[in-house]
């Protein structure tokens, strides 16, 4: 019994904070987990850089109400539900996610919530688990079933090595560099073909 476990952002959504550091013209927000392996260091210091410009969880909501899933994310996820179980497990957060999903019909997602004070301000974040991706793989696989991983950054390599498949999509050279055992797509067409060979 397989399961497909997909990242959601830069696989199935553009980056979230890319896109609003280029909202909020605060370049060095582009930041993300392709750059920064350590998921803790990343958002504390995501955290400081919002409150040092006075910007909220408005803000960036503001600029996920106009961001679209990738071309072809939502056929290709359609695709692959008409053929098996997937879940998308993702280090965003539910205040992030939710519009995201809405867009993509609803999708199975695992993720993380922030804290949020009254005024609006992002004080902290709250993760499911330690490892999240990689122990949901482990639950799932406990329960059961073969999973199949795909993803772009550091923060997916656990989940995808300890996947009985485990693809990159659309990573960085450098990943791809450091990571040659693993095979890379860059277009949904290819890597939903290298998940059907597998199932």
């Amino acid at each position: 019994m397989n399961i497909v476990c997909l990242d959601m952002e830069g696989v199935l959504t553009p980056e979230i904070w890319i896109a609003f550091s280029e909202a909020s013209g605060i370049p060095v927000l582009r930041r993300t987990t392709r750059d920064e392996p350590d998921y803790d260091k990343l958002m504390k210091w995501r955290i400081g850089i919002l409150k040092e410009h006075g910007l909220g969880l408005r803000e960036i909501q503001d600029t996920i109400a106009k961001i679209d899933p990738l071309p072809g994310a939502k056929e290709f996820l359609d695709e692959l539900h008409s053929i098996t179980q997937v879940v998308i497990l993702s280090d965003t957060f539910e205040q992030f996610a939710k519009p995201l999903m809405k867009k993509l019909d609803w999708p199975s997602i695992f993720c993380n919530t922030l804290e949020v004070s009254e005024n609006g301000e992002i004080t902290g974040y709250k993760m499911r688990c330690a490892h999240s991706k990689l122990t949901s793989v482990k639950a799932m696989q406990s329960m059961g079933f073969d999973t199949i991983a795909a993803g772009d950054s550091y923060n997916d390599l656990e989940m995808i090595h300890a996947s009985k498949y485990g693809f990159l999509f659309r990573t960085t050279e450098k990943i791809k560099a450091d990571y040659p055992e693993l095979p890379a797509f860059e277009e949904f067409n290819d890597l939903l073909a290298a998940i059907k060979a597998v199932l």
